[in-house]
């Protein structure tokens, strides 16, 4: 009984620890994810607190993991982690058995799974942890209490502080499409060999006042037009595939919508784009970097872009501040929060190619590279 205890603390400890510091590296990701439930439960209200709501579950994960192996406060952190993981079990449940939710994020973008691999993951998980909650008395400390509550405290530091550390200065682990070294173009095409969905032509008509629904192989013997009211003719999904390429929804537009995503990523040379969710609320530090970026980007000949959600207000920042010759260009605001996990993001490209980019935060370290191009 005491090696199958030890053992399950180790292989949930180790799984919490694991999970939390994969998520650590991209808190946005899970934030971003949350959303993705909210909207579907209709709890826009909750969108706003995500990132707090991130930020804390991954760090209880990673505290919640060294106190497992460390064997410490067993009867609150088993109550804690039971309860965990059942909320966990029913977010997965519901994201296989509704369908609405593709992925769960629970490794987040760099191991992702399926949303059956993430509910079979915690189901074995709940029955690890009703194990270890029905012994939990049996656990004893590895080491003193003091020795327990600074490495906790330790933990606990570590947790926050690497969060803040992604958060302003871009994931350690890039997982993300928009990976230094990737050709945006490529990444928006279909992989090869894979699935995609599979439909059928449906029709809905009015019958005696009742809504009737057939496919185009299966017309009711009675039919007829006296009868049956056309209503819509749709593509109904009968299985899902897994065809979608990894950048989605990137298309560049100009004032007057017209798309320049292909003329722009098909110009020869390097080019500067310049993500954003919009400048109101957030401090403008890194503005004086910027302007010598954008002196030196004159310099070297090279156009800079503001690719944004938000256009008219960017628009009015950039006349503002002087950045006339700066085009802005419209952009899907999921495009936008992927292609930029702080705000705001600096990418440098030659041809189509991810060179390299910068968080705001690091503006000085992007001026330096821009520095040593060649005109």
């Amino acid at each position: 009984m005491k090696i199958a205890l030890n053992i399950s603390r180790c292989i949930v400890g180790l799984l919490f620890i694991f999970s939390g510091l994969i998520k650590a590296n991209d808190p946005s990701g899970l934030s971003y994810k949350m959303q993705e439930f909210f909207e579907v439960w209709n709890w826009h209200g909750l969108n706003d607190y995500t990132l707090a709501l991130s930020i804390l579950m991954i760090a209880f994960e990673i505290i919640a993991g060294v106190a497992v192996l460390l064997g410490w406060q067993m009867r609150l952190f088993s109550w804690l982690l039971l309860l965990l993981i059942i909320f966990f079990t029913f977010l997965t449940a519901y994201a296989l058995f509704s369908g609405k939710i593709r992925s769960c994020g629970c490794f987040g973008d760099c191991i992702p799974l399926t949303a059956q691999q993430s509910f079979i993951k915690d189901l074995l998980l709940l029955v690890l942890i009703l194990f270890i909650f029905r012994y939990r008395n049996q656990v004893k400390p590895l080491l003193k209490p003091i020795a327990c509550i600074a490495i906790l405290l330790a933990t606990t530091i570590f947790s926050f502080a690497s969060q803040w550390y992604v958060l302003k200065y871009l994931p350690v682990v890039d997982c993300l499409p928009y990976k230094i070294g990737k050709n945006i173009p490529e990444q928006m095409k279909t992989p090869a060999g894979a699935i995609p969905d599979s439909t059928v032509i449906t029709y809905q008509y009015e019958k005696l006042g009742q809504p009737v629904e057939f496919t185009a192989d299966k017309f009711p013997a009675d039919f007829d037009d006296s009868l049956y009211h056309f209503v819509k003719r749709y593509d109904k999904l009968v299985r899902k595939g897994n065809a979608e390429p990894p950048i989605k929804d990137f298309s560049l537009q100009t004032i007057e919508g017209n798309d320049t995503t292909q003329a722009l990523l098909a110009a020869p040379g390097q080019k500067i784009f310049l993500f954003t969710r919009g400048f109101q609320n957030i401090k403008e530090s890194w503005l004086e970097e910027f302007r010598n970026i954008h002196k030196l980007a004159a310099e070297k000949s090279i156009n800079i872009y503001f690719v944004t959600n938000d256009f008219a207000n960017v628009t009015d920042w950039t006349t503002k501040n002087g950045f006339n010759n700066i085009q802005v260009l419209k952009c899907d605001f999921v495009a936008i929060k992927t292609a930029a996990r702080a705000n705001p993001t600096l990418y440098l490209l030659q041809d189509a190619n991810i060179v390299n980019k910068w968080s705001y935060a690091d503006f000085d370290e992007a001026a330096d590279s821009i520095k040593t191009l060649s005109k």
